[in-house]
């Protein structure tokens, strides 16, 4: 069965389990804010593959880098905010490249590539 990246389909303790980590951390990552999990009707947690993803990332974070929770929000609102802009951006460049080719007065384009950013975790 495939589930989609955003569809909550695991519970806490398949999470924990899977990731290795205590039940109580993730409780603890969403006391926090740093993932917010969906609810059944019955209030278990639900986590989705988007959910798994970033916890994996606040692990790295704090595992690896040695980043307290506090840093670990910082860090994860400035990457949304990064995606929010990338997102507009590239918008912006459609929206060029659009009217670029409207315009008989030039043959290149005015866009000719896309910067696109990567957080990137080293281990040991």
């Amino acid at each position: 069965m495939h589930h989609g990246y955003e569809e909550p389909v695991y519970l806490i303790s398949v999470v924990a389990k899977v990731l290795t980590i205590h039940p109580q951390t993730l409780r603890q990552y969403e006391r926090e804010g740093l993932v917010m999990p969906s609810r059944t009707d019955g209030k278990m947690r639900l986590y989705s593959q988007r959910d798994i993803d970033k916890i994996k990332m606040i692990q790295r974070l704090t595992r690896d880098l040695g980043v307290n929770l506090a840093g670990v929000d910082i860090i994860m609102q400035l990457k949304d905010k990064i995606d929010e802009y990338e997102t507009l951006i590239e918008g912006l460049r459609n929206e060029i490249s659009g009217l670029s080719k409207k315009s008989t007065q030039t043959k290149n384009p005015l866009v000719k590539h896309k910067n696109s950013y990567e957080i990137i975790l080293f281990g040991e």
